[in-house]
């Protein structure tokens, strides 16, 4: 058994006891018999305490109840030792990080710290002074990193889910390595007040998990403003999609940016999981990427000024007790003592000029798929070359954090060799629902188990296709329609998608003159001579509608649409006089199709 959430509630529910889940958890950390994933177990007794207030067995007040977790020990828990794993840095924490509050507010128990690369630097999962966590699949494999305990922790079902952090990569590396789901939220969505910083300015606490589902609602509980964060954004996330948009766009790496460091069996796994989601999105959804902005910016993380917010972080130690660090990460983060002011304003405008080439990148898709790392790396490797390896690591991650894009590793099929692969979903951000919904049936479709176990991928969650409580309905039609040119209006207004239907049979589309963009118009007719016309229903805020609306230009307007699922949504329809010279177009059932119809011209 993997100790999903929905396993575990399944079984409180059916009268299990927390204390005997909790009992088998720490039973399942001995039996592991790694003494590197934890650097801080909480003693049992104080573990079998807190389940005294959590109150009777309620997942809706509670969404967490009796779930264990664990936390990377750069993160804050009241009245345990923060080391970032290093000794000599180590502090009692007075309160919990915000982020870890939340969870044990939610009923989650905490049942250990884990280990890490030193202060957050690194990829590999090795460069702790303690014993480094082992690969849970062959120990001669580096364990990814830098939240190494955390992934090897949840890849062995020792707890449900844990946390780690994420500048780089550090929650993405080492769930693909592991075998299970490294989420990185959009920045700011989730408060790192508590976390010992690495890159301020990058930094997110992200969530490790068996499955998209657990991470998923993981995050939800955390995503909060914190008032007390400066980082923290009071934007709110929007939810999941109620499935996926059949318009989506999927980009791959063209052929220069799929970097393999000649290992074939990487190579294969990554054009099988590709394989995997063209049928799940559909024929002509994939779109070949050049990926030279985005590899150029993960080049300015270490070899640019970014490395001196490292040095910052851990400043008074470096400056005064140099010699009480790891060897390499000292090495690293004293490579920022030669950087100036200039030279960070210089970083500064180059990543700006990178920034506006890679929104040419997202005018055209909207999720990209990308391997998560190369190739795996032996332990060995890094023995001889502490460096190298690592950075070759993140070479589909550096960039994530600074773009300000939120990204989902996700297992992929196994490589032929018996070492599992990664691949990792990216998007925009505040994009993050819809990497979940397209993340989960990827990893289903992946027909892999959960971490080490034999427990298969559960298939994705049967969700409502109905807007939520404080959402309304909108129908489009044309260009907002997934993946069309202004679908994006919709898409920063915090709007999701809910479902495609067609309009009951008496409506006419009509192509507007003028353009580009061209538009439709949508017409009901009473004399009988219309036809099911293809819409979408999003779901979006109140606020967001307002602000859209505004934008609606004569002779468009909105008023109520009869769609054949028998619901009346409001959305886009035409006054008469705006079909005055306009082209019937309902022969084509959807405006999808008419314009295709264009563009084969």
């Amino acid at each position: 058994m993997f100790p999903s959430i929905a396993e575990l509630h399944s079984g409180y529910a059916g009268g299990r006891e927390a204390a005997d889940v909790i009992a088998e958890t720490y039973c399942r950390i001995e039996a592991a018999s790694d003494p590197g994933i934890f650097i801080t177990l909480v003693p049992r007794e104080r573990a079998f305490a807190s389940l005294n207030v959590l109150g009777t067995f309620d997942p809706k007040a509670k969404p967490l109840w009796g779930i264990p977790f664990a936390v990377k020990d750069n993160i804050d828990v009241a009245g345990m030792l923060t080391t970032a794993a290093c000794p000599a840095y180590a502090y009692t924490a007075s309160v919990s990080a915000f982020a870890v509050q939340r969870l044990l507010d939610a009923g989650a128990v905490l049942v250990g710290k884990t280990n890490l690369d030193q202060f957050a630097t690194g990829l590999v999962g090795v460069r702790t002074p303690y014993p480094a966590p082992r690969n849970a699949f062959d120990p001669a494999y580096v364990p990814g990193g830098s939240s190494s305990g955390s992934a090897v922790a949840v890849a062995h079902g020792l707890v449900s889910f844990a946390l780690g952090s994420d500048t780089a990569g550090s929650g993405r590396v080492p769930a693909g390595l592991n075998n299970i789901v490294g989420l990185k939220p959009t920045l700011g969505s989730v408060s790192g007040d508590g976390m010992v910083p690495a890159c301020r300015t990058l930094d997110t606490i992200s969530v490790l998990a068996g499955t998209v589902a657990d991470a998923d609602a993981v995050f939800r509980v955390m995503a909060a403003y914190n008032p007390s964060d400066p980082f923290s954004s009071s934007q709110p996330i929007p939810l999941p999609p109620e499935s996926l948009p059949p318009g989506l766009r999927v980009g791959v790496p063209d052929s220069a940016g799929r970097r393999f460091c000649g290992d074939v069996l990487s190579e294969a796994a990554f054009n099988a999981a590709v394989g995997d989601i063209a049928a799940i999105v559909g024929p002509g959804k994939l779109k070949a990427v050049d990926l030279t902005p985005l590899f150029e910016a993960a080049n300015l993380l270490y070899s640019g000024p970014w490395v001196a917010e490292r040095y910052q972080a851990i400043r008074d130690l470096i400056e005064k007790r140099p010699g009480v660090l790891h060897p390499t990460t000292r090495r690293i983060i004293e490579g920022a003592a030669s950087i100036t002011a200039a030279d960070a304003f210089a970083g500064i405008y180059r990543l700006a000029g990178l920034r506006r080439e890679a929104e040419r990148i997202w005018a055209d898709i909207d999720v990209l798929i990308v391997p998560t790392y190369p190739r795996p790396r032996r332990v060995a490797e890094l023995e001889a070359d502490p460096i190298n390896p690592n950075s070759e690591l993140g070479t589909y991650t550096n960039f994530v954090n600074l773009f300000d894009l939120c990204a989902l590793a996700v297992p992929g099929r196994f490589r032929a060799d018996g070492l599992p692969s990664g691949v990792t979903l990216i998007a925009p951000r505040a994009h993050d629902g819809v990497v979940a919904v397209l993340g989960a049936r990827l990893h289903a479709a992946a027909g892999t188990t959960i971490g080490t176990s034999n427990v298969p991928v559960p298939g994705p969650k049967e969700r409502s296709n109905s807007a939520a409580p404080g959402e309304i309905e909108l129908v489009v039609v044309g260009a907002h329609l997934s993946g069309m040119p202004l679908n994006h209006e919709l898409m920063s207004r915090n709007a999701r998608f809910l479902r495609a239907v067609p309009t009951t049979s008496d409506y006419k589309l009509y192509a507007l003159p003028g353009g580009p963009p061209h538009r439709p118009g949508l017409m009901r007719i009473a004399d009988g001579s219309g036809t099911p016309i293809e819409t979408e229903v999003w779901a979006i805020p109140p606020e967001g509608l307002g602000t859209f609306l505004a934008g609606v230009p004569a002779p468009l307007g909105i008023g109520t649409v009869r769609l054949a699922d028998g619901t009346n949504p409001k959305g886009f329809i035409v006054e008469a006089e705006g079909i005055v010279g306009a082209r019937d177009v309902s022969v084509f059932g959807g405006w999808r199709r008419y314009m295709a119809s264009i563009q084969a011209r």
